[in-house]
């Protein structure tokens, strides 16, 4: 009986010999924690994003971005935040965090991102910021949801944490006119700390109250202190704030994993135009692409079943766990989930996109590490299967 082929996992990060070098170097350093190579991460961040107005944060978590960005414009009890229903908790739970309420809505069918009409038609007195999410790697129609923020006055916070680096009408995502955008950088993400996010925005005040929040409300954090060349103990904790910084070790990897960021995207596309090619014809719907003229992150490759597919999704899961590969569904959307469902008194019939696109979703294998023979693989095993 033939050797079976080793399991395909559904991602792996691409760890070169420059990023464990730096790590190596931060470790001899006597700096680990957050310091001179966070600093440097950040620098390289705004110069990467090319907006010299732009701030950068490194924090621990792309969700510590979104809370750390919601408690600067100032979300609290009272309060509403809209977001979509099609995304990991993460996105709603900061809004909980400050004592707001979460507004879900539902996506658009073909884009499967907010609907920005879904936005407007659920804006009430007491929304406060809208938080787009770039879903896959795909930008959401910016244009529309800034502009109905501005006719609102409401503020944009988008998740980014699928989006680098995405473009919405030519302009890199965390350039665009929102009062922040939250990166990621788990993982399985397009460029990884292992865990970790940066945040970006403009407004240099809201820069620095979150600088300030980021490390537990003090006035000057330990980098500041000490390494300054004369006593400089003295600190000040001017408000009640978190543990969401990011140390060296992990910075030291995302210096030359946004080096190589666009190489990964370019790798990601060619993965991504291997899927639609070879895919082709079958009793599936490949992912939306980018606008015209914008740049795809390609962070997800998620497939719909069509209603002709002779396999339901679950069944078509473990088939192809059964041949080796891996794979994953997003998302489960939160008015499916139990706290947000009974909180809000959810149903599925308000959100017949999420719900259409949930029931049929798959994500495939899509990592710059695969091989040609890698992707033929998986299309081997989804063809297979779509033909039995």
């Amino acid at each position: 009986m033939p050797d079976r082929p080793p399991f395909l996992p559904f991602a792996l990060p691409e760890i070169g010999e420059d990023d464990v070098a730096e790590v190596v170097d931060t470790l001899r350093s006597g700096w680990i924690t957050t310091g001179p190579k966070t600093r440097r991460f950040e620098e390289d961040f705004v110069a990467f994003l090319g907006d010299p107005a732009v701030h950068a944060l490194a924090v621990s978590s792309a969700t510590a971005g979104l809370h750390l960005a919601l408690e600067a414009l100032g979300v609290g009890p009272g309060d509403e935040v809209i977001t979509t229903t099609h995304t990991f908790t993460a996105t709603a739970e900061v809004v909980r965090y400050l004592g707001a309420d979460v507004v879900l809505v539902d996506i658009d069918a073909a884009t499967l991102c907010i609907d920005p009409a879904a936005i407007e038609a659920a804006i009430g007195p007491r929304t406060k910021v809208v938080i787009p999410v770039h879903y896959g790697g795909r930008a959401a129609e910016m244009g529309a949801i800034l502009a109905l923020a501005r006719r609102h006055g409401l503020k944009v916070v988008e998740d980014a944490a699928h989006a680098l680096p995405a473009t919405s009408g030519g302009a890199l995502v965390g350039t665009l006119g929102s009062d922040a955008s939250v990166f990621s950088f788990y993982a399985n993400k397009t460029i990884t700390t292992g865990e970790g996010g940066m945040v970006v925005c403009r407004d240099a005040a809201m820069a620095q109250r979150m600088r300030t929040m980021r490390l537990h409300g003090m006035s000057r954090d330990a980098f500041d202190r000490f390494t300054a060349s004369v006593p400089s103990w003295y600190y000040e904790v001017v408000a009640p704030g978190f543990k969401y910084n990011l140390t060296d070790i992990a910075s030291a990897l995302g210096l030359h994993q946004l080096k190589r960021a666009r190489a990964f995207q370019a790798q990601r596309q060619r993965i991504a135009e291997r899927y639609h090619a070879a895919l082709e014809g079958l009793p599936l719907e490949p992912p939306p692409r980018a606008a015209a003229g914008d740049l795809h992150a390609w962070h997800l490759y998620a497939v719909r079943l069509a209603d002709a597919a002779p396999i339901g999704r679950d069944a078509f899961i473990e088939r192809l766990f059964a041949a080796g590969i891996g794979c994953s569904v997003h998302y489960i959307p939160l008015h499916r989930q139990p706290y947000w469902r009974d909180r809000y008194a959810l149903s599925a019939e308000r959100f017949p996109h999420s719900e259409r696109a949930y029931q049929r979703l798959v994500s495939l294998p899509i990592y710059t590490r695969m091989t040609e023979a890698d992707v033929d693989r998986v299309v081997a095993a989804v063809r297979t299967i779509l033909h039995a």
